[in-house]
């Protein structure tokens, strides 16, 4: 198919190139004053045009078949893969029966529950023995006892604050003591 494809083309760019060739005779044929020949050499031209018109549809249908050749062959190749799958499938069906491996999967899940709840009760055990009320009291205490170090004591400062809303001063000389009272507390803070 690809060489008869090959041989339409050769002709159909030789007839082109005779089209090219007719043409440039039939201007000159024209500029000299024949007009029979010029004639004569039109229908040539046009009946060179049809046949190129009929190679190029030639070509177009052999191009055509090669692909549905193709296809076919692709579709044989296919088939013979799925013949092949198909006794791989059976020969496995025949090795593994569905009851042995229904059987298979219920023991797996009936294991696998069985570990689940081995692991959970392991764990439920590590997590009493590890949890113990002295390290949580002993972490209370570490944690007030570095708070104590640095100068904070929570549960005062928040007893000291204000309750209830604070209304906002209009005087410079009143926000100004505001903020040096502040200053002192956060210097309070810092040098223990």
């Amino acid at each position: 198919m690809t060489n008869a494809t090959r041989g339409i083309e050769r002709e159909i760019t030789g007839l082109q190139l005779e089209e090219k060739k007719l043409v440039a005779e039939i201007k000159r044929t024209a500029k000299t004053g024949n007009e029979a020949a010029a004639k004569t050499l039109a229908r040539q031209l046009v009946r060179l045009r049809q046949q190129i018109a009929n190679l190029q549809g030639s070509r177009a249908q052999m191009r055509g078949i090669a692909t549905h050749t193709q296809a076919i062959s692709a579709h044989s190749s296919v088939a013979v893969g799925m013949k092949g799958a198909t006794k791989a499938m059976s020969a496995m069906n025949k090795q593994m029966s569905p009851a042995n491996q229904a059987k298979v999967m219920q023991e797996f899940q009936k294991q696998s529950g069985q570990m689940d709840m081995t692991t959970e009760m392991m764990s439920d055990a590590i997590d009493d023995v590890l949890d113990d009320d002295d390290a949580e009291d002993e972490s209370e205490e570490l944690t007030n006892q570095v708070l104590d170090e640095i100068g904070v004591d929570v549960a005062s400062q928040l007893s000291a604050a204000p309750r209830g809303k604070i209304a906002g001063k209009n005087t410079e000389d009143g926000s100004s003591s505001g903020i040096d009272d502040l200053e002192k507390r956060l210097a309070a803070l810092r040098n223990p």
